[in-house]
């Protein structure tokens, strides 16, 4: 029997307060594509670095061996140098320089004390060629799509001779073309002898690209499954502690009593980027009744996210229509005055716009509700603000020491339940929620659910975005999709199929 590429045993990671990984337990064969799965928090992340020698060798329990023997990684260069590259969720790429200039970071071709220009570029076509990337080297990295940036970094990886890919998350931005074209290049690579670890909430993926699967829960590996025996029940059911029997808890009907009145009415809105531009968004029209989920479709840049930052104040110059907040007219709003009257956005990049990475937990909570907890002289109560903050804490469910953990140290699914809070303190009557679930594991995924049901259970009314046709049509009463900025079909639930809201993002509402 081969001698694993990759060993781990006895994996312990401790941080103040939180055991992140326990006596975790790890093979990966030679020439493998082998998936990590497990819910946000469960200690994906941390294992990955300190495979990859960002947390070095001496700040863990346990072994990391390679090829058979022990393993000591100080920095991120010996793990390089050992053939394991790990390619994150945020690329490490500098938007200023060059493609080729990319490639080559830190060990540019040199000709005595000057750089081999010639060589870089000839060097980095061939590269790119491989890859089946059309693109100039001189090209600025700035100038790229998400898909060609994550294709660039696996580039740049196998110049450097990995053996071991390692990629987080890789197609959380990637449009569904992308991704084909992704997985069809690490099938190549499988094929020439590259082993991979492939972590994805999207088990769908996971089972198409995989030849094993491990399953992390709470910081301890549960168990590896080889993914021919395996079926996404079994794996939803060791990555949550417990059988899921119905991913979307919302059935038709779930408003009771008669329906309720408007809270929002939009009629013909026409919205540009920025004054003098053309509209971008075009003749929209619907209403949003209390108790209701409204759902919205598309693809992508049919205008889902700028319908959303408009309606709350954050984008766009209105070129003509009329939008009415329970009511009265919504003419020009900022984002403070939308609050005050009732209506919240949870931005679907928790990261640049929902959270305050640096500061604590607390401290985000409450950022947008100040107003409450403001005394006389500008003052803050800050126990009341605390008592409050702690409230959503629980219910939410954080998964973290306290309120006082910095919001950046969070997983993205812990995060995510903060940019909710958030948005939840100010108490709205019209809940925006644009991608409330991307990035974020399927336990984390039903917690979201629920919460949304509990909102329109109380009469709130919630706008969801999603780029996932069964969430939209699970969660949602009415589903409305977007064509190039207007709206290309709507429907009532009785009448869902993804063939008719697919064929109505494409323009063909009536083909279906």
């Amino acid at each position: 029997m081969s001698v694993p590429l990759l060993e781990v045993h006895g994996l312990t990671k401790r941080f103040p307060g939180v055991t992140a990984l326990s006596n975790v337990n790890f093979t990966l064969a030679r020439g493998e594509i082998h998936a990590l799965c497990g819910e946000n928090g469960a200690g994906k992340s941390t294992l990955i670095k300190l495979l990859g020698g960002i947390y070095p060798h001496g700040s863990y329990e346990g072994e990391l061996r390679v090829d058979g023997k022990t393993a000591a990684f100080h920095r991120i260069r010996d793990a390089e140098h050992a053939g394991i590259a790990v390619i994150t969720q945020e690329f490490a790429l500098v938007d200023e320089l060059s493609v080729a200039e990319n490639i080559f970071l830190g060990r540019a071709p040199c000709r005595g004390f000057c750089v081999d220009w010639l060589e870089m570029q000839k060097r980095a076509v061939a590269l790119l060629k491989d890859f089946g990337l059309a693109l100039p080297p001189e090209t600025p990295v700035r100038e790229l799509g998400i898909g060609q940036k994550q294709l660039l970094e696996i580039v740049r990886a196998m110049d450097k001779k990995s053996r071991v890919l390692v990629l987080d998350e890789p197609t959380a931005a990637l449009t569904e073309q992308e991704v084909e074209v992704l997985l069809g290049h690490l099938r190549r690579l499988r094929a020439q002898g590259t082993t991979c670890i492939y972590i994805s909430h999207k088990l769908d993926e996971v089972f198409a690209i995989a030849d094993r699967i491990t399953i992390l829960r709470d910081g301890a590996s549960i168990t590896t499954l080889a993914t021919r025996d395996a079926t996404v029940p079994l794996v939803i059911k060791h990555m949550v502690g417990r059988e899921i029997t119905d991913l979307f808890p919302r059935k038709a009907g779930a408003s009771a009593g008669p329906p309720l009145a408007d809270v929002l009415s939009v009629r013909r809105l026409s919205v540009a980027p920025a004054h003098g531009k053309p509209a971008f968004l075009r003749d929209i029209s619907f209403d949003l009744r209390a108790g209701e989920v409204l759902g919205f479709g598309g693809l992508m840049g049919a205008g889902r996210t700028e319908l959303l930052m408009h309606l709350f104040g954050a984008w766009g110059h209105r070129l003509g229509g009329e939008v009415m907040l329970r009511g009265q007219p919504h003419p020009h709003p900022s984002p403070g005055e939308s609050i005050r009257r009732g209506l919240v956005l949870a931005s679907e990049d928790r990261r640049r716009y929902g959270l305050i990475l640096a500061q604590e937990i607390g401290f985000n909570l409450s950022l947008s509700s100040l107003r409450e907890f403001t005394r006389a002289g500008g003052r803050l109560d800050l126990p009341a603000e605390q008592v409050r903050n702690q409230h959503f804490f629980g219910a939410l469910r954080v998964k973290a020491p306290g309120q006082h953990t910095r919001a950046g140290t969070l997983s993205g699914g812990n995060q995510q339940k903060v940019v909710l809070g958030k948005a939840l303190m100010t108490g709205p009557s019209v809940v925006l929620l644009d991608e409330p679930t991307r990035g974020i594991d399927v336990g984390a995924k039903l917690e979201v659910y629920e919460l949304i049901n509990r909102l329109t259970a109380e009469g709130r009314a919630v706008i969801l975005v999603s780029s996932e046709l069964p969430e939209l049509m699970g969660m949602s009463d009415r589903v409305i999709m977007l064509h190039e900025g207007a709206v290309g079909g709507e429907f009532a639930r009785a009448d869902f199929t993804q063939e008719k809201l697919l064929a109505a993002a494409m323009g063909h509402a009536h083909a279906a």
